[in-house]
C-alpha cells in the first residue's frame, strides 16, 4: 500500500483544492424579454427556450 513520505504542506493542499471553490452563477440577457436567466435553461416568465415555447408563460 502506497504510504506518503511527508506531510502534505497547506500550501499544496490548497493547490490541489483551488478547483473546488463554488463560482457564482452566470446569468445572460434575455434577447426577447431583456431580463436576465440562466445560461441553457427555460425562461420560466415567458417560458420559451431557444425561440420555442417550452413552457405556458406565467401569469
Amino acid at each position: 500500500m502506497a504510504v506518503p513520505k511527508r506531510k502534505t504542506s497547506p500550501m499544496k493542499r490548497g493547490f490541489r483544492r483551488s478547483h473546488d471553490a463554488i463560482a457564482n452563477p452566470s446569468y445572460v440577457e434575455d434577447k426577447d424579454s431583456g431580463e436576465l436567466r440562466r445560461p441553457h435553461h427555460v425562461d420560466l416568465k415567458t417560458g420559451m427556450y431557444r425561440g420555442r415555447q417550452i413552457l405556458a408563460a406565467k401569469k
